[in-house]
This record gives C-alpha cells, sequence and structure tokens, in this order.
C-alpha cells in the first residue's frame, strides 16, 4: 500500500497525536517516517517511526523585515529538503499536526502532487494551518466548529477528533472515584513546557490557605520546572501537604486517572487527554497564546460543564484556594463535570484519523 510521511514540530501538542496516528498505522501494517524540526523529540516518546528526519524550519514570531526574510530563507531551505527527501521516501499521503514545521513539508508534497492531510488540534485553525489550508487535500479536525475554518474548505474538513497516545487510553479503563468524606484527596497539577512556572508560584500557597483539615488531606503531584522543584516541595512540607514533585513524569496519563481533581493549561492535547480519560479539571489558558487557541479549547470544556475555566489574570491564591476548597467539599460536582468530560472524549479519534488517512491513499481524495 504504500507508506506515510507525518511532519510534526518539537512540541507536545503536535507530537503526541502524530506518535498515536504512527502507533496505529504500524498496527495496521504502514509504514511511517516523521519529518520534524530541529528540536525533534525533545519528549521523550520515542516515536514509532521507520525513520526520523530533521528539516529546516521557522517561525514569525517578529514583523521586522530582516526577522520576516530569515523566517522565508528557512522556510525556503526547509521546502528544498522536504522535496529532496519525499523523492527519496516516495510516500502516498504527507500527514501535517501543524505549527510551522509543518509548512515545509506540506508545501514540498503539494509541488510533487502527493495527497496531503492536515490535522488541528485546537478548537481554532493555527496560523501555520490556515496558510495551508486551502491547498491540502482534505483536513481532519478535533471540534465540531473550528474558528477560522472558510466555509468553502468544509467539504474536505472531516471531525475526527483529537488522537491520544495508547497510554491514554489504557489509562481511561480507571473508572472515576469522587472524594470520599474523611478519605484522601488526589489533585494533579501540570502546566507543560510553557506554564509550569506559573503553576509553581500560585499554587503551593493557594493550598496553604485551605483548613488544615482539608490540607492534610490532600495528596499533590505536581510538574514543575527542575530548577522550581525543590521550592514547591519545600512549600508544600511547610503547609503539611504531602506532595510528590518532579519536572517529567514518564507515566502522566496514570497520574492523571488516579486524580479526582485536575489544575492544568488547556493545550489541544491535555483537553484530549482530559476527555477521554473522564476527570474534572481547573483550566487557566496560557495568556497571549497564538490565536487564544488555549482559551477557545477551555471555553469548549466549561461550557459543556466538565471543567472549569479561569483566566490567569483572574487567578489569584486566594481565587484558587476558595475554587478547590468549594470542590473538594463538593464530590457530586465533581462526579459530574467527570461524566461531562468523558463524554466529549474521543477514545477513537485515531482510527478516524487513520482510516482518514488510508482513505487519501486508496483514491487521493476525502469522500472519494
Amino acid at each position: 500500500m504504500g507508506s506515510v510521511l507525518l511532519a510534526a514540530g518539537g512540541t507536545g501538542g503536535h507530537l503526541f497525536p502524530a506518535q498515536a496516528l504512527a502507533e496505529e498505522l504500524a498496527r495496521r501494517g504502514i509504514p511511517v517516517d516523521l519529518a520534524t524540526d530541529m528540536r525533534g523529540d525533545r519528549y521523550g516518546t520515542g516515536f514509532p517511526a521507520r525513520s526520523i528526519h530533521r528539516l529546516p524550519s521557522a517561525t514569525i514570531g517578529s514583523k521586522s523585515p530582516v526577522a520576516v526574510a530569515r523566517t522565508a530563507l528557512m522556510l525556503s531551505r526547509g521546502i528544498v529538503a522536504s522535496f529532496s527527501l519525499l523523492g527519496t521516501l516516495k510516500p502516498r499521503v504527507v500527514v501535517g499536526f501543524g505549527g510551522y514545521p509543518t509548512f515545509a513539508p506540506l508545501k514540498a508534497a503539494q509541488l510533487r502532487g502527493i495527497p496531503t492531510l492536515l490535522h488541528e488540534q485546537n478548537a481554532v485553525l493555527g496560523r501555520a494551518n490556515k496558510m495551508l489550508a486551502k491547498g491540502v487535500t482534505g483536513i481532519a479536525t478535533s471540534f465540531a466548529a473550528t474558528k477560522y475554518l472558510a466555509p468553502e474548505l468544509a467539504s474536505k474538513a472531516r471531525l475526527t477528533g483529537n488522537p491520544v497516545r495508547t497510554s491514554v487510553i489504557e489509562a481511561a479503563r480507571r473508572p472515576y472515584w469522587k472524594p470520599q468524606a474523611n478519605g484522601r484527596v488526589s489533585l494533579l497539577v501540570f502546566g507543560g513546557s510553557q506554564g509550569a512556572r506559573f503553576f509553581s508560584e500560585a499554587v503551593p500557597p493557594a493550598l496553604a490557605l485551605l483548613p488544615m483539615e482539608l490540607r492534610h488531606r490532600l495528596e499533590v503531584v505536581q510538574q514543575a520546572r527542575a530548577e522550581d522543584a525543590e521550592g514547591v516541595s519545600a512549600a508544600y512540607r511547610a503547609s503539611g501537604i504531602n506532595a510528590e514533585v518532579s519536572h517529567f513524569f514518564s507515566d502522566l496519563p496514570e497520574r492523571m486517572a488516579k486524580a479526582q481533581l485536575v489544575v492544568g493549561r488547556s493545550g489541544a492535547s491535555t483537553v484530549a487527554e482530559l476527555t477521554v480519560v473522564g476527570r474534572p479539571s481547573i483550566l487557566v489558558p496560557l495568556p497571549h497564546a497564538l490565536d487564544n487557541d488555549q482559551l477557545q479549547n477551555a471555553s469548549r470544556l466549561a461550557e459543556s460543564g466538565a471543567a472549569w475555566c479561569i483566566e490567569q489574570k483572574d487567578l489569584s491564591p486566594q481565587r484558587l484556594a476558595r475554587d478547590i476548597g468549594k470542590l473538594l467539599g463538593d464530590p457530586d460536582a465533581l462526579a459530574t463535570a467527570a461524566d461531562a468530560a468523558k463524554k466529549l472524549g474521543r477514545p477513537d479519534a485515531v482510527g478516524r484519523l487513520a482510516d482518514l488517512t488510508e482513505e487519501l491513499m486508496r483514491s487521493g481524495r476525502v469522500g472519494g
């Protein structure tokens, strides 16, 4: 049947769904190669690809003429390198997962006449995806409505959901267990690569404001930057709170499944995993994110009763302590939110995306 080239940059939000698709295609006997940027697999996923190729890429971060010219030059180099790579690999389809590392491989594929599929993880079409959307063969979306997806592109769009890794599917088998009177309460806090510092500064002092009886029942698992971890641990010890703090948890999906409440950002992969596992959460969107994608994601969950969205500018330690204390004192509200989250989850997303990929491999078009 041929092979598939996946294009995904070195951030978890792009790599995790690409990894999930690679795992599923491998189960179907389809060889997979990965094109990524120079950051590569910095998340240590052990990406299941036949080969991994690092290509030149750049992000438009400044509008100055010099910066724009430099970015254009780097992207042009990426297209040339991608064009050559495609000539060697000869994939039947190229699947991109957003971000500028996707740009060059998909543009090169279009030049070679290879079918292309774009996957959008967020509730809003990202900048790179907006630039690519008109020229690709198909678009896979994670939400029923995707902001900035032009109406004229609807015919080639397909709702698949955002694929999650096999470890998340396995963790989702654990049913939600709401807090019991006078029992231990499990709280998971993580912020991703760009949000951990804020939570390291905001969450320990907030939990210190909780009543002593509740503090002594808490079991906190928190991701913190390596340089912040000891300070966060010390703050919890001073408050009499039992906490495990680390800069990285390789078993984060299992930790999520054990949690009775999650405090985190609202990146695409986080939202997908929370809904597949079915856990209630307080979501604090990363401020100033491109296209406000995290606020859009969190708002969708909050509107469905699956989460509580608090913007960072509104989140004082007092506010966070009040909200966490109120929720932990209302187990039924947590259970209701967990159920609402589970109903939003799409554990079959990877199968849907793999089906669409195979459809393009067979016919070269969506709906054909």
